[in-house]
């Protein structure tokens, strides 16, 4: 494989490559497969049960299963073209029709997250600012319900998309800081690695250099290079110093790079 992307970035790369308004259509179900597998989990490790798994998910009263399986399976289809996963583990997407699911084994309770105080000020509010705009957007919703001919009803149809989204969202900051822990920062000091460090590796095999900075799995962003320090790669270079060699696991092989830098 290409690249080893964890899922969550993995999907971050799809969502952004797709026009806005399928993306807003797309994202709360990509996003909500990807926390149910594990978003930090590499995309080489996703496995077929686990996609036909989630199949139960989407039936027993569920809104429009149909099109929230097709997002996924749009999204899984582009991982397979982006050679994240060896096979398009979308086939084994398939709605149940009828007749009660088969009991699943019972889920680990969600991981705690460690994240900073401005960081839980941030998420809560994001969180209050995507509230505010419920009562906007079921106005929204309503004028365009006022349009008898709904036969191409594209302001209802975006309304509806656009609070999908919010919706979605706003159920996803909700989980995470039901699930945040409170962690004092303190910057990096000293030559090593650290959380909150910025580094530059080397891939000693093509001599490629890429920057990183280390955070917290909360604090994730693949597009600006922040990865968890939970990651594979996060934990190879963890008090590691400038000039170190590390070794990184990943499902094609065993990765090496030379820290050449790091920052504070």
């Amino acid at each position: 494989m290409s690249e080893d992307l964890t899922l969550m970035e993995a999907a971050g790369r799809f969502l952004a490559a797709l026009p806005d308004e399928e993306r807003i259509a797309s994202q709360a179900e990509v996003e909500r497969f990807v926390r149910w597998c594990g978003a930090d989990r590499l995309c080489g490790q996703l496995r077929a049960p686990e996609v036909a798994n989630y199949a139960d998910t989407l039936v027993g009263g569920v809104a429009d299963p149909t099109r929230r399986a097709e997002a996924v399976k749009r999204f899984l289809s582009f991982a397979k073209k982006a050679d994240l996963t060896s096979t398009n583990l979308g086939t084994h997407l398939r709605l149940r029709k009828g007749g009660p699911a088969p009991a699943k084994t019972a889920r680990p309770a969600p991981k705690e997250i460690e994240m900073s105080l401005e960081q839980r000020g941030a998420l809560e509010s994001e969180l209050a600012s995507l509230k505010a705009q419920r009562p906007r957007i079921i106005q929204d919703i309503a004028r365009a319900r006022a349009d008898k001919d709904f036969r191409e009803n594209a302001p209802l149809d975006a309304a509806r998309q656009q609070q999908a989204y919010l919706e979605g969202r706003i159920r996803e900051l909700e989980a995470t800081l039901d699930r945040a822990v409170l962690v004092e920062d303190h910057p990096p000091v000293g030559d090593e690695a650290q959380i909150g460090s910025k580094v530059v590796l080397r891939n000693l095999a093509s001599g490629t250099e890429t920057v990183y900075t280390l955070v917290r799995p909360g604090e994730v962003d693949a597009a600006q290079g922040r990865i968890s320090y939970e990651s594979p790669v996060g934990k190879a270079l963890l008090r590691h110093r400038a000039g170190d060699e590390v070794e990184v696991s990943v499902p094609s092989g065993t990765l090496r790079f030379r820290l050449e830098r790091v920052e504070g």
